[in-house]
């Protein structure tokens, strides 16, 4: 069935319209089935919304996310499973217990273990069998309790930026994981060899699927994890960090801001820094970004300075601190 893009037609276009018009997309003027310019719109739109790749394609990471955009919180039971479950359900089932003070970790709409800890934490206070799954009687207190009583910000994000606060100002002591899905080798290794020399351990990832990247990573405890694309079409450097529902990585977001600006004096060209929800972004533990560079010519011929830039920005990202980054977060979003 997929991927499906303009020029496809059938059953499963069908359903893919019927989908985006549940979403909010406006009125299509294609056909029923019939995949054209205004369905590719709409396609497009649903990326954008939701941080991922803008191709007007939906292959299945998109059909994944719209699927899990039509989940509501109480449609079905939700519970520890493996795989885990995803959807906007479990999104929504995080923010709550966050705003409650329950912390489930980043609101990235996947029950994991530090969810199913935090509801069960919350079972547990509002005095429900403690069972870790959310039902009929969990959904009905939460929506209670959250309705009275709620925070203003989420205790998941103020565990991130606690975290920023108490690491030292170097590298020394630091695991950064580095991933590579082929093309830019060379810089992973000369950027190993730096941080290393800074005193950081270094954990080289080389599975080509984001997914498959971001489960390592989560298993080898890195602490930050920089993943390098090189893309043929891009002149300059861009630069993504996890944003996702009602979650920010505000530490994602600082390094994608140095290492941009770095490269940038390395590879003249366009920047961009963007909160996505990708799935090597979502689906990490710990701060992450994705690093595309490009043209690969240009790429080649300065590895070197390239592997420097990316080094000094890691440095510079770690010996800033929470206050200084929250001081040039503000300066930069009056």
């Amino acid at each position: 069935m997929l991927p499906l893009a303009e020029g496809s037609n059938g059953d499963a276009v069908a359903d893919l319209q019927r989908r985006l018009l549940g979403e909010g997309s406006p009125t299509l003027s294609d056909s029923l089935g019939v995949f054209g310019p205004s369905t590719k719109a709409a396609v497009e739109a649903f990326q954008r919304q939701r941080g991922l790749r803008i191709d007007g394609i939906v292959g299945t990471s998109t059909w994944s996310t719209l699927v899990e955009a039509g989940l509501h919180l109480g449609d079905r039971l939700l519970y520890r499973t493996q795989p885990m479950l995803r959807g906007d359900d479990v999104a929504e089932l995080q923010s709550r217990l966050c705003s409650l003070g329950f912390d489930t970790g980043r609101v990235d709409g996947i029950f994991g273990d530090t969810t199913s800890n935090a509801l069960a934490e919350f079972q547990r206070n509002v005095q429900l069998p403690v069972d870790a799954t959310v039902g009929p009687a969990t959904v009905a207190e939460l929506l209670r309790v959250s309705g009275r009583h709620q925070t203003l910000e989420l205790v998941s994000m103020v565990r991130e930026r606690e975290a920023r606060r108490s690491e030292p100002p170097t590298l020394r002591g630091r695991h950064i994981g580095i991933g590579e899905t082929g093309g830019l080798g060379s810089i992973a290794a000369s950027l190993n060899r730096r941080l290393a020399s800074s005193g950081a351990r270094v954990t080289m990832v080389h599975d080509p699927e984001e997914s498959g990247q971001a489960r390592e990573a989560n298993l080898a405890g890195v602490d930050i994890f920089l993943a390098l694309r090189v893309t043929p079409s891009l002149i300059g450097c861009g630069a993504s960090y996890y944003s996702g529902y009602s979650y920010e990585s505000t530490a994602g977001r600082r390094l994608a801001e140095h290492v941009v600006a770095s490269m940038g004096r390395v590879l003249h060209g366009a920047s961009s820094v963007d909160g996505m929800s990708v799935a090597i972004l979502r689906e990490t533990q710990m701060p992450t970004i994705v690093v595309e560079i490009g043209p690969v010519e240009s790429v080649v011929e300065h590895t070197a300075e390239v592997a420097d830039a990316f080094a000094s920005a890691v440095t510079a990202w770690a010996e800033e601190g929470l206050d200084a980054a929250e001081n040039a977060a503000s300066n930069d979003h009056p």
